[in-house]
C-alpha cells in the first residue's frame, strides 16, 4: 500500500490509513491461491445439481418439483429484498416479524451470513471493478461470477475491509443470532427442511428430495452470481456510462429485479433498485411494496423521477432503462 494524502473515507468505522486510490477498471497482477475445500464444495453442489435436473425428468414428483421452485423464489428475495436492499443498503426499514420472515428465507439462500453478504457488497459499491472490490469484474466473467469464492481474498480486500462502517450490522440482534448459530440455522433451512418436507409430506426418495433442493440451491447461487457477473458486463448504460455496471434484462428476470445495475449502482439508496419500481420484472420491490402497504416495511427511500431524467442526460449512453435509443 502507498500512502496518498488525498485519500478519504465518510464511511470508515475507524481512522482509515490513506490507502493508494484505485481507479476502475483496476486488477493488478496477482496469483491465486485456490481454497480447495470451496472448490470441492462447488464442484460437489454443481454435481448434485445436474443430476437433480435429470431426476426432475424421471423419478421426481411433481410436489417436490414445484416445493423446490417456491423455495427458489423466497430465497431470491431473502437475498435481494434482506441481505441487499435491506441491511446492505438500508434503502428501506423493517418492523421486527418482516426482519425475522427475511432472516429465515436468506439463510434458505446461504450465501454466507447476511452479516458477510452485506459487509462484502458495501465493499464491492465503495471500491467497485478495483482490487478492493471482493468479485472484481475487471478480472472477467468467471473470476466474477464464481472464480473470487474459489481463491484466497485478495490483500486490498481484507486491508480495506477493517475500515467499513460496520455498526448497524454488528449490532443487529437478528444478525448475531445468524452469525453465531449459522451451521444450525442455516444447515436446517436451507439442506435438512427443503429434503424432510417433501420425504414426509409426500413419500419423495431421500436421494431425490436431496439433489432436486441442491439444483434449487445452486440455481439461487448462480442467479445471484449474474448480478456480479453478466450485470457488469452485457448490458447498456442509461444512466453514468463512465462504470461498468450495465442494465441486464435478462437478469432482472432471474433475480426479481436486480439487473437494473446501471441504476442500482447510480443509486444504490433507492429501496426499488430500479428506475419504475414495480414493473413486472421487480418483484423484489413488490415485495417491499407490500410489506410497506401492511405496516411492516417502512420509511422507503427512492430518488425523484427529475433528477433521474437529468441524470440520464448528464451522464447516460442515450439509451433508456430497457435499451432502447432515447
Amino acid at each position: 500500500m502507498v500512502p496518498n494524502k488525498g485519500s478519504s473515507d465518510v464511511l470508515s468505522e475507524h481512522s482509515e490509513p490513506q490507502f493508494t486510490k484505485l481507479i476502475a477498471p483496476q486488477a493488478g497482477p496477482r496469483k491465486y491461491k485456490i481454497v480447495y475445500r470451496n472448490l470441492l464444495t462447488f464442484g460437489y453442489w454443481h454435481l448434485s445439481a445436474v443430476y437433480g435436473l435429470y431426476l426432475c425428468f424421471t423419478c421426481a414428483k411433481w410436489a417436490t418439483i414445484l416445493f423446490a421452485f417456491f423455495l427458489y423464489v423466497i430465497a431470491e428475495i431473502g437475498i435481494t429484498g434482506g441481505a441487499h436492499r435491506l441491511w446492505a443498503h438500508r434503502t428501506y426499514k423493517a418492523k421486527l416479524p418482516l426482519e425475522i420472515l427475511l432472516l429465515i428465507m436468506n439463510s434458505i439462500a446461504f450465501q454466507d451470513t447476511a452479516f458477510t453478504w452485506a459487509r462484502d457488497h458495501r465493499l464491492h459499491h465503495k471500491y467497485s471493478d478495483t482490487d478492493a472490490d471482493p468479485h472484481n469484474a475487471t478480472r472477467g466473467f468467471f473470476y466474477s461470477h464464481v472464480g473470487w469464492l474459489l481463491v484466497k481474498k485478495h490483500p486490498e480486500v481484507k486491508a480495506r475491509g477493517k475500515y467499513l462502517s460496520l455498526d448497524d450490522l454488528k449490532n443487529n440482534p437478528l444478525l448475531k443470532f445468524q452469525k453465531k448459530y449459522a451451521i444450525l440455522v442455516i444447515g436446517t433451512l436451507c439442506f435438512l427442511m427443503p429434503t424432510f418436507v417433501p420425504v414426509y409430506f409426500w413419500g419423495e426418495g431421500i436421494s431425490t428430495a436431496w439433489n432436486i433442493n441442491l439444483l434449487r440451491y445452486v440455481m439461487n447461487l448462480n442467479m445471484t452470481f449474474l448480478v456480479n457477473s453478466a450485470a457488469h458486463i452485457f448490458g447498456n448504460k442509461p444512466y453514468d456510462k463512465s462504470i461498468a455496471s450495465v442494465q441486464n434484462i435478462s437478469v432482472s428476470l432471474a433475480t426479481f429485479g436486480e439487473g437494473f445495475h446501471n441504476y442500482h449502482h447510480t443509486y444504490p439508496w433507492d429501496y426499488r433498485a430500479a428506475e419504475l419500481g414495480n414493473n413486472r420484472l421487480n418483484m423484489t420491490t413488490a415485495f417491499i411494496d407490500f410489506f410497506a402497504w401492511i405496516g411492516w416495511a417502512y420509511d422507503l427511500k427512492s430518488v425523484p423521477q427529475e433528477a433521474i431524467a437529468k441524470r440520464c442526460a448528464k451522464t447516460g449512453d442515450g439509451t433508456d432503462m430497457w435499451g432502447r435509443k432515447r
